[in-house]
């Protein structure tokens, strides 16, 4: 949450011709976590306890079907995108998008956004992009902003190339979720509004099924499952369902492994390793840190000590997804510009995905429902989320799936510190010790450490909360190797 404007930043701002207010709503717009982390912490305070779905995973999820219905003839073909509005000269790739029913009695329809592999698309993996939130779009973050094909410029009009797209070495659904985010709806208008990690999970894995009628080519492909922020709850719940099917005998799906950046895995470990990031980088005093750490236990209860402890000091008008990158400023004019330089980088970049999407012409060429006020997230009311995800995460890697988790060293919204928390509650022996992993560029992309059973967490140097976003070259090195099943080099190539 940010700070109110002291008088000193607003005289600056008014020299600068800045409008502070402006600046801000963006950021409001994207902040679904910080509503949720808000909101979480009222209710688990109350001692409300949901069912636990995910305690034995092989029960919860018998009813579900193993294969969908038969596609409908020429649904693929309509949704072929003939190009998109503004996408560059000589793109070398096949692009779909479109609903899939996920819910016949309510009416709920998933969008999807699905690029082919640029090269050989034919012996490329399948992977499926799932954004957090819970709330936000997948296609307005991580295709536009992050690992897809393209990324929208500040006209707000055209698309330019990523180099470093995840299409390079994969076939990528994007996926908005739950119904209510994006393009995604139910007819059932309360649902629009509410949802929570079973459903969505429920849903994820029925459209799945459902879109693999449709494109039957990819059946048994190699299958990954890859996300980010509260994709910590989304990726591993699709995971767990499919392999609670599969030991069920009850689905073909060839999932492989799952990758999951920045995730958000434990409400108390989440709490304690956010304070614990400022203080280590320099943002909280040795003081105030000391208090909370004194004053706060990080559990279900806390007292009046804690959050006076808590309040008690100003992180100051800084992005908390990276603490180091500039911040988007609109001015009088209404014009927008960065307020500092970070190469690749744009904050303003959210402006120009909502004015994209909010194109009659887009809109019409992605086959979504055509007047739709589009935006990133979504303000729902969630109903169900464990407390922790290591219990999810252990019975996965005990069911021999692999999993990577990845932190952007940079953020504070859901830190490495938090992270690594979690990890060690894994209680896994080490294999390979934490070390540097190295790019093509012979430079130190950041460090990696494996544990039995495969399971490996490594960090992303220089890259915060939405790591393809501040590090594309780096996160792509990174997916490519968990792909692989093999860590990146350990030394660099030229030395090798």
């Amino acid at each position: 949450m940010r700070n109110h404007a002291t008088p000193y930043t607003v005289i600056l701002a008014i020299l600068l011709g800045a409008s502070l207010a402006s600046a801000k709503t963006l950021l409001q717009q994207r902040d679904a976590l910080t509503t949720f982390l808000e909101s979480r912490a009222k209710t688990v305070a109350t001692g409300a306890v949901n069912p636990d779905t995910w305690a034995d995973p092989d029960s919860s999820f018998r009813h579900l079907p193993m294969s969908g219905p038969s596609a409908p003839p020429g649904a693929r073909e309509a949704d072929r995108i003939a190009a998109l509005p503004g996408q560059p000269p000589r793109v070398n790739f096949d692009q779909y998008s479109g609903y899939v029913t996920v819910s016949e009695q309510h009416g709920r329809a998933l969008f999807y956004y699905f690029v082919e592999a640029a090269y050989e698309a034919s012996s490329k993996p399948l992977v499926l992009w799932l954004n957090g939130g819970p709330g936000c779009s997948s296609l307005g973050a991580g295709a536009m902003q992050e690992l897809g094909p393209f990324r929208v410029n500040p006209d707000g009009k055209t698309l330019s190339r990523n180099r470093h797209a995840w299409n390079n070495v994969a076939n990528v659904i994007f996926l908005e979720s739950p119904a209510g985010v994006g393009f995604s709806y139910s007819n059932t208008s309360s649902e629009n509004h509410e949802s929570g990690d079973t459903r969505t999970a429920v849903d994820a894995y029925i459209f799945l099924l459902n879109w693999l009628e449709r494109f039957p080519e990819y059946k048994g492909r190699d299958f990954y499952i890859a996300g980010e922020s509260y994709g910590g709850h989304y990726v591993p719940q699709l995971a767990t369902v499919i392999v609670a099917l599969r030991n069920l005998g009850a689905t073909s799906m060839n999932l492989k492994g799952i990758f999951v950046g920045n995730p958000y895995l434990d409400d108390y470990k989440n709490t304690r390793g956010r304070y614990e990031f400022l203080w280590n980088h320099g943002v909280m005093s040795d003081e105030v840190w000391g208090n909370i750490s004194a004053h706060c236990s990080f559990g279900r209860l806390e007292g009046k000590a804690c959050g006076q402890a808590k309040a008690s000091f100003r992180t100051g008008d800084i992005d908390r997804y990276n603490i180091y990158a500039p911040v988007c400023i609109r001015s009088r004019d209404r014009s927008l510009h960065s307020s500092g330089y970070l190469a690749g980088y744009d904050p303003c970049i959210g402006y120009y995905v909502d004015a994209y999407f909010n194109n009659p012409e887009v809109q019409k060429a992605m086959h979504a429902r055509t007047n739709t006020d589009w935006s990133e997230c979504a303000n729902l009311i969630w109903t169900d989320a464990p407390i922790s995800m290591v219990p999810t995460i252990d019975w996965l890697v005990n069911n021999g799936l692999r999993v990577w988790l990845y932190s952007g060293d940079m953020d504070d919204v859901c830190p490495i510190t938090a992270t690594r928390y979690s990890v060690k509650d894994l209680n896994l022996t080490i294999t390979n010790p934490w070390r540097p992993w190295y790019t093509p560029d012979s430079e130190v992309g950041g460090y990696a450490q494996q544990y039995k059973g495969g399971f490996t967490f490594a960090s992303v140097r220089g890259a915060g909360h939405m790591v393809p976003s501040f590090q594309p070259k780096r996160s792509l090195v990174l997916f490519y190797s968990f792909m692989k099943g093999v860590l990146p080099p350990a030394v660099p190539e030229l030395n090798a």
